[in-house]
């Protein structure tokens, strides 16, 4: 027990905390770094697949949510992929780009968690693991109550995370800390998450479990032409988790979810240019070129012409290139890789990540209402945003 004292205190050992901690140790800061679980980093070693996908090259301003689509402009800028993997290269872990310009480890997410920890060693930092935060409160310092004591310091990092998955520790401790203080809020929503059929929906298609097509999803003016993986309660995949997060975004009203089940591809032209007998047969055999054959004679039984006029072929090809469904609801937290929203931008300096309210206290990583979208974008959040903080604390 007793109080123990430091420059900054970061609440959090995730990447945003960790880097973070490593830029102000790097500064000659005392750090340290109070983590609920009994390990640090533990939504690292389950990203990925496991392999951590800790960059996208193509990283722009563009490939982020945010009520303020500027703000993450300035600590983007200042902390680039470019960094990231020079630090990747220092320690000497072997990556790969997989598709867009996504890098992951070649062995494990472990080698990003250790390069981080290694970091901290070199930089000083104390991470302290197994803490139950039972308060905060500030005096002339900033006091964290935990089950082990106090402990102090000037600057107060929150890199707690967002409600998204829950088994590993996910809580609103962050969210719940800003409301303590006075700042703002950005209603939280689950990102990056598969999405529920409605029931009809369910009966027509939730036994094609397993069957996966490229496709382009749309939704809210974006689009994106990634893979489709039908599941037993709707639909997930790369295509679909990237388009959920701007469907489901909080106070919009309700639109469907297009899918182009075959961009850039014609099912019904063979037959309109009197290449084809026009009969079920052909019919079948053409769309099984273009769509996995369990889609396809799911998509013939439920939207055969009902006759073989050009018009009613082509009212099919354009049932193909746009499929709309309309969701029950998305899988929630427990499944979404991200949560957007939470503290609102405008309550915090772009450069420093600081509180305006509050001096002092800063908020970094997935607390703070900017999301990336799928491939790495939301790592390279948490690296730039945890530099900025530790650069200014």
């Amino acid at each position: 027990m007793g109080t123990s004292s430091y420059d900054v205190l970061v609440l959090g050992a995730g990447a945003a905390g960790l880097m973070c901690a490593i830029e102000a140790g790097k500064r000659g800061r005392r750090v340290g770094v109070l983590e609920r679980a009994e390990k640090p980093g533990k939504k690292i070693l389950i990203s990925g697949g496991g392999r951590c996908n800790f960059t996208n090259l193509h990283c722009t301003p563009g490939n982020f949510i945010s009520s303020n689509p500027h703000f993450a402009k300035s600590a983007l800028a200042r902390y680039t992929p470019e960094d990231f993997i020079a630090l990747v290269e220092k320690h000497r872990v072997p990556y790969h780009e997989k598709t867009l310009g996504q890098l992951f480890c070649d062995r494990s997410a472990r080698d990003i968690l250790a390069i981080l920890e290694d970091e901290c060693n070199e930089a000083g930092v104390e991470v302290h693991v197994d803490m139950q935060i039972t308060g905060v409160q500030r005096a002339n310092d900033f006091i964290v109550s935990t089950h082990r004591g106090e402990f102090r310091a000037q600057a107060l990092v929150v890199a707690t995370g967002g409600l998204s998955i829950p088994k590993i520790g996910a809580t609103s401790f962050g969210y719940d800390l800003a409301r303590q203080f006075g700042i703002a809020l950005r209603d939280p929503w689950p990102a990056l998450v598969p999405i529920v059929f409605s029931s009809d929906d369910h009966s027509r298609y939730c036994d094609l479990a397993g069957v996966s097509a490229e496709v382009i999803s749309s939704s809210d003016g974006q689009q994106f032409r990634e893979k489709m993986l039908f599941t037993h309660r709707g639909v997930s995949g790369p295509a679909i988790l990237q388009i959920s997060s701007y469907w489901n975004e909080p106070g919009k009203t309700s639109h469907p979810i297009r899918i182009d089940l075959a961009p850039g591809a014609h099912a019904v032209a063979p037959f309109l240019e009197s290449k084809l007998p026009r009969n079920l047969g052909a019919l079948r055999s053409q769309l099984r070129k273009l769509l996995p054959q369990r889609l396809a004679d799911r998509w013939l039984d439920l939207h055969l012409p009902a006759s073989w006029t050009n018009q009613a072929l082509g009212e099919l090809e354009a049932q193909i290139h746009a499929w709309e469904i309309f969701p029950a609801s998305t899988e929630g937290y427990e499944k979404a890789e991200v949560t957007a929203g939470g503290v609102d931008t405008h309550e915090l300096s772009a450069k420093s990540m600081e509180s305006r309210r509050v001096s002092g206290l800063f908020f970094i990583g997935e607390v703070v209402d900017v999301t990336g979208q799928l491939g790495g974008f939301n790592f390279q959040w948490a690296w730039a945003s945890g530099a900025a903080a530790g650069r200014s604390v």
